[in-house]
């Protein structure tokens, strides 16, 4: 096993999930509102949607599919519409919807699905897998091996990182304060949607005068 490149990826992977993005604001508002166990499904669910991204980026390595930069401008964009409508749900939602009518069960459930579409949609991360993954692929001399490892890792630390979170939000943060955490963080979150549909946008129509060309 190379440690070198091992470790290069654990510190990359670290420095990522640090990084605040979509999936953490999701997860400190959820944590704020609705408390840990919607906390824990939401990053269950951003947990499945990585290893769903890691298994295209395998499947892109190993030549079964392929991506163009046109098609990831296109998911990133998809990505970003539905992080700015989740966010303005959040926003003009009202306090306590989501725990009156349906129920603690279905709160969870809805919060595994949203961090589960979040996770699949964030740009950062389709990015960082489809990209930046595959540089750490030679970690071992084996192919299969190699993809377990680096699986292992990101949801080893995805979860350790994620949970961290939750439980500083729980701690340290009054729960009198819980809408106003969960309005911060999805005003956060309609930040990074309108950042990054701007940003696709315009690699759209690169792409386009490029081909135009």
């Amino acid at each position: 096993m190379n440690m070198t490149l091992l470790s290069a990826y654990i510190l990359s992977v670290m420095l990522l999930l640090l990084t605040p993005g979509p999936v953490v604001a999701l997860i400190t508002g959820t944590a704020a509102r609705y408390g840990y166990r919607s906390a824990f499904a939401t990053a269950i669910g951003t947990n499945g949607a990585s290893l769903i991204l890691i298994a295209v980026a395998t499947l892109m390595l190993r030549g079964v599919i392929s991506l163009s930069l046109v098609w990831l401008s296109f998911l990133g964009l998809a990505g970003c519409v539905y992080i700015g409508f989740t966010a303005l749900q959040s926003l003009f939602s009202k306090p306590g919807a989501g725990t009156m009518e349906t129920g603690m069960d279905t709160q969870r459930r809805g919060s595994f699905l949203r961090g589960f579409v979040t996770g699949l949609s964030n740009p950062k991360d389709i990015l960082f897998f489809v990209s930046f993954f595959p540089q750490f692929i030679a970690v071992t001399r084996d192919f299969t091996t190699s993809v377990l490892t680096l699986c292992l890792v990101w949801v080893i630390f995805d979860f350790a990182i994620l949970t961290l979170y939750i439980l500083t939000v729980k701690k340290w943060m009054p729960a009198r304060h819980g809408r106003k955490i969960e309005m911060m963080s999805s005003l956060f979150l309609l930040a990074v949607a309108g950042c990054g549909i701007v940003y696709n946008i315009i690699e759209l129509t690169h792409s386009q005068q490029l081909w135009g060309m």
